[in-house]
């Protein structure tokens, strides 16, 4: 498998996998290769980067194969040992908040200000606010924070 940056005649960029640079050469002469952005089928390779190995590292090089197609095996570092850590933490945090405070959900920004205002008991708590919710609570001195979103909570 080999994949291609591309390019379109009005100059989008995306990539493809090919099973190999006849493929490529024979999908595109045959105006199979298009565009996802505009449909066109004036493409052409972009200029690319080889991918090559580096024997004089010690972190071993990142895959270059479409998931599912078999893999040279050994450890693969997607990411690295401070970013592993980062996310470890911010997993505890959320965990953190969600074993220990009470989810009030919508409620958050009035739950928030009876609290301030001593109208009830201060307690850890955690829910939903839209921006501006969040921006007028700290304006009124209210003091919140985000509840760090995890990165495979966006996948």
């Amino acid at each position: 498998m080999i994949r291609y940056d591309l390019v379109c005649d009005k100059n989008h960029t995306f990539d493809s996998w090919f099973t190999d640079s006849a493929a490529y050469e024979k999908l595109s002469a045959g105006g199979l290769v298009t565009c996802p952005h505009c449909g066109s089928a004036r493409v052409s390779k972009a200029i690319m980067a080889p991918a090559v190995k580096r024997t004089d590292r010690d972190q071993p090089a990142l895959p270059s194969a479409p998931a599912g197609a078999p893999a040279e095996s050994g450890p693969v570092a997607l990411l690295s040992e401070k970013d592993r850590q980062i996310r470890a933490f911010l997993r505890a945090v959320r965990r953190h908040v969600l074993e220990n405070a009470e989810n009030v959900g919508d409620r958050f920004p009035e739950e928030a200000r009876r609290m301030h205002a001593g109208e009830t008991e201060e307690r850890a708590i955690y829910g939903g606010a839209s921006l501006e919710e969040v921006r007028a609570l700290h304006e009124e001195g209210i003091e919140v924070l985000p509840l760090p979103r995890l990165p495979e909570e966006g996948n």
